[in-house]
């Protein structure tokens, strides 16, 4: 009798502490979908938006954060998931409205994440430069990437935008621009390419003749920087967290981050506020170098439900693209065999399909030492329940978004 007692107070317990959760939800939740949308928080040094990859409602989530955002001057720096160079030919796009120009810098910032060469992201740049031009050109936002080297392509494009090259005779500069004039390679850096051997040989060149070639860079900044993420690409063991925590750092001292609030928008890990494991990620890092206080740090996590997402770009032999390929099962984080813990509650509790949860209000029932939202269940695949064990989802994130109904993105190649 006793032994069934506690069974019926356990299971009852569970029950009241998820209703407490969903009760949270249900007032502490916000409609994205209307005009009227409006962030709850708007003071902040850098605020993050992950989910997923390769959904198609996780760009109009992106917008509506956006022109939440903006509406107030809340944001100053745009920071996509890439490098300095692509950021930089993106912020040409913004300036000119150059569509082809834009096609090709999805089809490169897609190197990295195949699901966002979409047809999607492009329409979503596309957006961000309609939402930018509206604004007053005082408060207009500019875009800065501060990830790893994705691909050598703008990267080499942009050192010789850098570099008067008349005034230099250099043969290592002479193959950088017959590899541009080309554009037949594949400007990999994740193999031994034949565009990271010119990339090599140029660096080595500058560094033997820094003294001649300073009388020839327009913008020696810029250029030093670049030159130093080359140097990050050519090293195998490089951690892609710390690259992106000391580019940031560096890039610091020229757009003066910490006066200038910037919107983020990289993938789930990089934006958690504490570790997983031994490999702390871009905010964690931010946190605990003390780059800024924890509390203006904001992040913003999506999850999906009924959805699917871009999954494989699909070539033949020759390397032409032919189809693609879709998930609605695995790879969106609400499905039998791979979940979050507690994305039930956001379910529940959900007013659109895409409904923004503050966790981080003082009365959050998120803060107690469980890991909804962190951790993911498997059946079939290792978890990381345990090193997320006894850790409160608000160490993690700040909010969340629960998005339904979301299509796979498309490729761009079927852009026509």
């Amino acid at each position: 009798m006793k032994r069934l007692f506690t069974v019926l107070f356990t299971l009852l317990s569970l029950h009241s502490y998820s209703q407490s959760k969903v009760d949270y939800l249900e007032n502490n939740r916000f409609d994205m979908t209307g005009p009227n949308f409006d962030f709850p928080q708007k003071d902040f040094n850098i605020i993050g938006f992950g989910a997923y990859h390769g959904s198609v409602k996780t760009e109009a989530v992106e917008h509506a954060l956006l022109t939440s955002l903006t509406k107030v001057d809340a944001i100053q720096y745009y920071l996509p998931e890439t490098d300095f160079s692509l950021g930089h030919y993106f912020n040409t796009y913004l300036q000119t409205g150059d569509t082809l120009l834009l096609k090709d810098l999805v089809i490169n910032y897609g190197a990295r994440v195949p699901q966002e060469r979409s047809i999607e992201t492009y329409e979503k740049w596309k957006g961000i430069k309609d939402l930018n031009d509206k604004l007053p050109r005082k408060n207009r936002f500019s875009v800065v990437g501060i990830d790893q080297v994705v691909t050598y392509k703008y990267t080499a494009r942009h050192l010789l935008e850098l570099l008067n090259s008349d005034k230099i005779q250099d043969n290592a500069v002479q193959q950088l621009e017959q590899m541009v004039a080309l554009d037949t390679t594949d400007y990999s850096p994740y193999y031994d390419s034949y565009s990271k051997s010119i990339m090599k040989a140029f660096v080595e060149s500058y560094e033997a003749n820094t003294a001649l070639f300073s009388k020839s860079v327009i913008d020696k900044f810029a250029f030093n920087h670049i030159i130093q993420d080359l140097k990050y690409s050519f090293n195998p063991d490089v951690n892609r967290e710390e690259v992106i925590f000391n580019n940031y750092v560096h890039l610091d001292s020229i757009y003066n981050f910490k006066q200038k609030p910037q919107f983020l928008r990289f993938g789930f890990f990089h934006l958690e506020k504490q570790r997983e494991g031994n490999n702390p990620s871009f905010f964690t890092r931010l946190i605990e170098n003390n780059f800024y206080p924890r509390n203006k740090v904001i992040s913003v996590i999506g999850y999906f439900t009924d959805s699917r997402v871009l999954w494989d770009h699909l070539y033949d032999d020759n390397g032409t693209y032919q189809s693609f390929t879709t998930e609605g099962g695995f790879g969106i984080g609400d499905y039998e065999k791979e979940y979050f813990l507690g994305i039930e509650h956001l379910k529940k509790s959900k007013f659109s399909d895409m409904t923004l949860f503050r966790l981080n209000a003082t009365d959050t029932p998120y803060s107690d030492g469980m890991p909804d939202l962190i951790e993911v269940v498997t059946q079939d695949e290792p978890s990381n329940g345990e090193a997320v064990k006894r850790k409160s989802t608000t160490e993690f994130i700040d909010y969340a978004i629960l998005i339904s109904n979301s299509k796979a993105n498309t490729p761009i190649e079927e852009l026509k």
